[in-house]
């Protein structure tokens, strides 16, 4: 049987594109909310696997996690892509809307570690890696509700970097800098050139990259952008 690779926030960018990147060498088990995007996934896309979970529903993902390992086996791979994002500066946002930021972006990613990182380190290897953005390093004005969050996640994975690299897990966080090339995002931007934007094919030819460096040459962070963002 192929190893196993779990993607969180499988929508129809990023997601999906990673889903079908590493459909090819691993069995994917695919976690969102929207069951029906993700039943026409697998209907067309080899060694895939539905899993309609909320990840900010901490039973619920944990119960799902424990499906997986139970229908699959234990991860090799693990990719949390899942968002939660809201515009607003801090006068206005509501504390609940930060709350539930906080539960997708960065309260997921701890459950996810605390329920495969162990076995991975007995297993002396495996891979989690965080899909992020500018967010995680600057707090614009009007990113209160989203920015704290993606903070809080890079520092989370760079803590569980430090803790479980030694023993042969790598986890990393690969941040985009980018309007990334989905419907409604070529609607905003309809008078923007096709190069205006981060392709999700990219974007997961660049995870899968990160996802089989050597041991020698392992990165933690890496941020990708079109030739042409201002940065």
């Amino acid at each position: 049987m192929k190893p196993i690779c779990l993607v969180t926030g499988v929508g129809p960018g990023t997601g999906q594109a990673i889903v079908k990147r590493f459909s090819a060498d691993y069995e994917v088990a695919m976690i969102a909310r929207n069951e029906e995007r993700l039943i026409a996934l697998q209907a067309e896309t080899g060694n895939t696997h539905t899993f309609v979970c909320d990840v900010s529903d901490s039973a619920a993902f944990s119960s799902t996690i424990n499906q997986i390992k139970k229908d699959l086996g234990d991860p090799e791979v693990v990719i949390h892509n899942a968002v939660g994002g809201a515009f607003g500066d801090f006068m206005s946002i509501k504390p609940s809307t930060l709350q539930k930021n906080f539960e997708v972006n960065t309260m997921a990613l701890l459950q996810l570690g605390q329920a495969l990182v162990p076995a991975m380190m007995e297993a002396g290897r495996g891979v989690i890696i965080c899909t992020g953005n500018t967010s995680a390093f600057r707090g614009k004005a009007n990113f209160a509700g989203f920015a704290p969050t993606k903070a809080a996640q890079r520092i989370l994975a760079e803590s569980m970097a430090r803790h479980a690299g030694p023993s042969g897990v790598h986890i990393a966080y690969v941040a985009i800098d980018a309007v990334i090339s989905v419907p409604w995002a070529r609607e905003r931007f309809k008078d923007q050139p096709d190069d205006f934007f981060c392709h999700p094919t990219d974007i997961a030819d660049h995870i899968w990259q990160v996802a089989h460096q050597p041991r020698s040459a392992w990165s933690f962070e890496s941020v990708i952008r079109p030739f042409g963002e201002t940065w």
